[in-house]
C-alpha cells in the first residue's frame, strides 16, 4: 500500500487512558466474523443495547452499512475484499483510541485479513468471536434469498458457495449461533469483556440498580 508523503504524526494532548477515565470503562474491539446469516450483527447490535444499558460508548460497524459509505467504491473480489477488511481495521484502531468499544460484523473470510487487522490493535484487545453456524442454518435464515441467488449463479464469488470461508483458529470466543439464543449470546460476550477487565462490576450494578 502505498502512503502519504510529508505527512507527520501529531501527539494527542488527551490520550486514550484519559478517554477511558472518562468513560468509566475500557475501549476494545470485538471482531465477530461468519458466514452471512450466522447472527454476526443480530449478536453484535444485541451487545451493544446491553452495553448501552450500562451507559458504555460502542460503535457497531456492520458490514452492509460500511459499504453504503466509507467502502461504497469496491465490490466483492479478493483485492477489495482485501481493501475492505484494512479500511475497517484502521477505523477500528481509532475508536479504540477514543476510548470506544466498537463491535465490527463482518464475514471478513480470509484469516490473513483478520489476522492483519490483529496486528494493527494492541495485544489482547482485539477481540475475535466467531458466529459458527452450519451453512444449512445460514441458508434457512436466509430472508434476503443472497444463498439462493448465489446457487443459482446470480451473485458471484459468494462466501461459502463460491468463495471460501477461512474459519477462525483461535478466537476468543466462538458462539454456536444455532445453538444458543440471542440471549445466551449476548451474556457469553459479556462475561468475555468482565473477565478480560473492560467491563468494570460497578458500573454493571450501578446501571442495574438505577
Amino acid at each position: 500500500m502505498q502512503k502519504s508523503s510529508n505527512v507527520v504524526w501529531q501527539e494527542q494532548k488527551v490520550n486514550r487512558q484519559d478517554r477511558e477515565h472518562l468513560n468509566g470503562h475500557g475501549s476494545v474491539v470485538l471482531w465477530f466474523t461468519g458466514l452471512s446469516g450466522s447472527g454476526k450483527s443480530t449478536v453484535a447490535h444485541a451487545v451493544e443495547e446491553r452495553l448501552h444499558g450500562y451507559r458504555c460508548r460502542t460503535i457497531v460497524l456492520d458490514g452492509d452499512n460500511v459499504r453504503h459509505g466509507l467502502c461504497g467504491d469496491l465490490g466483492f473480489s479478493i483485492d477489495d475484499r482485501h481493501e475492505n477488511i484494512r479500511r475497517i481495521g484502521e477505523m477500528a484502531k481509532l475508536f479504540l483510541d477514543a476510548g470506544v468499544i466498537s463491535l465490527t460484523a463482518f464475514i471478513s473470510p480470509m484469516c490473513s485479513d483478520r489476522d492483519r487487522v490483529r496486528e494493527l490493535i494492541p495485544e489482547g484487545e482485539f477481540l475475535e468471536i466467531y458466529c459458527k453456524c452450519p451453512i444449512e442454518v445460514c441458508e434457512e435464515r436466509d430472508v434476503k434469498g443472497l444463498y439462493r441467488r448465489a446457487r443459482a449463479g446470480d451473485i458471484k464469488e459468494f462466501t461459502g458457495i463460491s468463495s471460501p470461508y477461512e474459519e477462525p483458529e483461535k478466537p476468543e470466543l466462538t458462539i454456536d449461533t444455532h445453538e444458543l439464543s440471542l440471549e445466551e449470546s449476548v451474556e457469553q460476550v459479556i462475561n468475555l469483556l468482565r473477565d478480560r477487565g473492560v467491563l468494570r462490576e460497578e458500573r454493571v450494578a450501578t446501571a442495574a440498580g438505577s
